[in-house]
């Protein structure tokens, strides 16, 4: 009992008080009358399933097979999974009898899912069950459609109340590219055949991964035009075996910006406490397109949801690998009482957040389809700075920790943070050195970082996409530099044009001017910006034997193009490396930097 919270000890003594006097808990401190304890105030939903936090779990997702006739990119690692003996996952007994113990416990939504539920033979079968049980409000299935316009009919005479579809492109052949299969008309035939029998919204679900699919974001949307259609767009999140990137995910902010370049009317919609989804609606559209945003901003403190897997698996939270087995338990013969026990324990240790992990792109879990188709806790002044680093090991969070806690680094030494050892002499002086900073210094930092946040994270030091759509369009100009030194030989060729792979500097040229109009592409914070005019010129130094690069960009618009001239030149840099390597690889990149800016709130000149 010493995972049970205060709520969840009390709902179990009342259940069974003869059980509960042999306990040695002293009861004069836990028993209220039954009728105290229907009272809303006391008790207005089961303790067993309300977290530490007071979230209460009204919402259950039971995954019905681990088995799927497609392989997503993101959800399935290419090779496959190995898959749970039949044996080892839950009989049709075995999830009803869960599912009904959950209802009694107040779930109120019961979310079917996969693999592919739709390819388990006996899915009528079980939402027939379900529907029979008395406080269940909703039954939905998840499903990549494939068999969906087959069994629709069926599914809604037997109870089935939403609909959700994976579509990750509209484009047929990107289709087959995504989920390593064939069926593209198939899924959009059951997304008509949804919208036919009346489903409405028909949620789509979309994945958006940069690089693949970004490009379709405004197609999605035009398809809730004039069909019934909730199009979610789910950042990319990190599942064992995806690959996962950062330079993969597309944010929230940045497809939202992306969105209102072609609606600029789009209407936020009002959304219910527990939703995951941020709802927006073209004005005059039939349907209203949502985002998944669980990497750029969490909604950890709203969730209601519950897990078990195929094999019998609680799940309390989707990012976390701590797990516990209802099958085993069940097979066991215990009593619901126990059940409870075991499910109490497990929602009171749910953490705050995305399963406490510091960094859920890193964390070790089960691959996506075999589950259901960042941040540390903010340092509360110096004094929790300090303990926190002190009790912390390994050296490597230092740079994130002092940035989280807005400290000033520049009277820090933090090359530390970036030496790629972490012996336990980094260790011993990273602590020395935390140690011997006085509170009054890191006070002073302190106030120093209020006057000069960094513009591209928010409140909570979350990376965010600065919102510039309160600024007036300017005239703006940004000339960047970037010094190639190419050695005598590599140099001598290019100036002379005598490169076997061609006319380098006219390669180069090219390549930093179509490196201007990706940069929001390469870098994931910029915005889109229309250029008005990019150049790249080049200058030969022959007592360096460098190529010296100059870009310059101008633009109309609200936010400035620095990052467009920065990138015009490391490309163009790049380029030239690339032409002359045959010749010679020792070749130095170097003093890529911003000359001059004009045209925002404050210009740039560099002096030297």
């Amino acid at each position: 009992f010493q995972f049970l919270n205060q709520p969840q000890l009390l709902c179990l003594l009342l259940r069974n008080k003869q059980r509960a006097i042999s306990m040695s808990v002293p009861l004069s401190c836990c028993l209220y009358s039954q009728e105290r304890l229907r009272d809303d105030r006391i008790l207005p939903f089961s303790a067993f399933l309300t977290d530490s936090f007071g979230r209460r779990h009204s919402y259950l997702r039971i995954s019905l097979t681990e088995k799927c006739n497609l392989r997503c990119q993101y959800c399935m690692p290419e090779e496959g999974v190995k898959l749970t003996p039949r044996s080892q996952l839950l009989s049709t007994s075995e999830v009803l009898t869960l599912a009904r113990l959950f209802v009694q416990e107040g779930v109120e939504k019961i979310r079917l899912t996969g693999g592919e539920p739709l390819i388990r033979p006996d899915v009528l079968d079980i939402i027939s069950e379900l529907r029979k049980l008395e406080g269940l409000k909703t039954i939905a299935v998840t499903t990549n459609g494939m068999n969906l316009a087959r069994l629709l009919p069926k599914l809604k005479e037997t109870g089935l109340d939403l609909i959700n579809i994976s579509l990750d492109s509209l484009v047929p052949a990107k289709f087959e590219f995504i989920v390593r299969r064939k069926g593209f008309h198939k899924v959009m035939e059951g997304i008509d055949k949804a919208i036919e029998m009346g489903y409405n919204p028909v949620k789509v679900n979309c994945v958006i991964m940069r690089g693949l699919n970004e490009d379709e974001l405004l197609d999605f949307v035009a398809l809730t035009e004039k069909k019934p259609l909730e199009v979610r767009f789910i950042e990319y999140m990190p599942f064992d075996g995806n690959k996962w990137n950062f330079k993969k995910m597309v944010s929230y902010q940045e497809m939202l910006d992306r969105i209102r370049q072609q609606w600029p009317n789009l209407e936020k919609l009002q959304t219910g406490q527990t939703d995951t989804a941020k709802t927006f609606q073209v004005p005059g559209f039939k349907g209203q397109v949502g985002f998944i945003t669980s990497m750029s901003e969490h909604f950890c403190g709203s969730c209601n949801r519950l897990r078990i897997t195929a094999d019998g698996n609680l799940k309390v939270c989707l990012f976390g690998n701590s797990e516990v087995s209802l099958r085993d338990v069940l097979r066991s013969g215990a009593p619901d009482e126990e059940l409870l026990q075991i499910i109490g324990a497990a929602v009171g240790r749910k953490k705050k957040q995305h399963a406490g992990m510091f960094s859920i792109s890193q964390m070790k879990n089960r691959p996506m389809i075999l589950i259901d188709c960042l941040r540390y806790a903010q340092a509360r002044g110096p004094n929790a700075l300090k303990s926190h680093l002190l009790r912390t090991p390994g050296t490597p969070i230092l740079c994130t920790l002092l940035i989280n806690a807005k400290t000033n680094l520049k009277h820090y030494n933090v090359r530390l943070c970036h030496q790629s050892s972490s012996s336990e002499d980094h260790t011993v002086k990273l602590r020395q050195f935390v140690s011997d900073q006085t509170t009054s210094d890191i006070n002073s930092n302190l106030n120093e970082a209020s006057e000069a946040q960094l513009t591209h994270t928010d409140a909570q030091g979350r990376a965010t996409m600065v919102d510039v759509g309160g600024k007036v369009p300017t005239r703006r100009t940004a000339t960047a530099r970037a010094t190639v030194i190419l050695g005598p030989t590599a140099f001598r060729l290019l100036r002379d044009n005598q490169l076997a792979k061609g006319n380098a500097l006219a390669v180069a040229q090219l390549a930093g001017i179509m490196a201007t109009k990706q940069t929001s592409t390469l870098i994931p914070l910029c915005h889109t910006l229309p250029l008005d005019h990019a150049s790249v010129t080049f200058d030969l130094d022959e007592v360096q034997n460098a190529a010296i690069i100059t870009a310059t960009c101008h633009t109309t618009g609200r936010t400035g193009v620095e990052m467009e001239a920065l990138t015009a030149v490391s490309v163009a840099a790049l380029t030239v490396y690339d032409m002359c390597k045959a010749v010679s690889h020792d070749i130095t990149i170097t003093d890529v930097k911003l000359v001059s800016k004009t045209g925002g709130k404050r210009d740039f000149h560099r002096h030297a």
